[in-house]
């Protein structure tokens, strides 16, 4: 019996591992899900604060959460994140600022990041690819 236990026990563990390895596709286009999540690498840079961060082999990790409308930005190099940004989907693949108050260009999609914003003074941008 113990050993049947773990034969069904190895058997869902692979069975999980397989479904949720094959729902996490690089062409999953963050406009088109409620929940997205991936990185994205290239050029990024910050400044503010007094610092004056840039680099060309940076990342960004991109989350869609829960509202399906929010977004967060996790920028490598210590760069500040931005969080809780808010797009409306407009068309098939473009999403809009809403209620913003900063000077903002952000386009995402399944292949592609590029982020020009700034507010109070301090400016974050993106260039990257996944």
């Amino acid at each position: 019996m113990k050993n049947l236990m773990k034969i069904l026990g190895a058997l869902m563990l692979v069975i999980f591992t397989t479904v949720s390895l094959s729902s996490c596709k690089d062409d999953d286009d963050p406009a088109d899900n409620d929940f997205f999540a991936g990185t994205y690498k290239g050029s990024v840079s910050y400044k503010g604060d007094g610092n004056n961060i840039s680099t060309d082999d940076g990342s960004v990790f991109v989350t869609k959460i829960a509202s399906g409308t929010k977004y967060n930005f996790a920028f490598s190099n210590g760069i500040p994140d931005l969080n809780g940004l808010e797009f409306a989907k407009q068309g098939d693949n473009s999403l809009v600022m809403v209620g913003s108050n900063a000077l903002v260009y952000v386009r995402i999609d399944n292949n592609d990041l590029k982020i020009a914003y700034s507010k109070d003074g301090k400016t974050w941008t993106a260039n990257c690819t996944r």
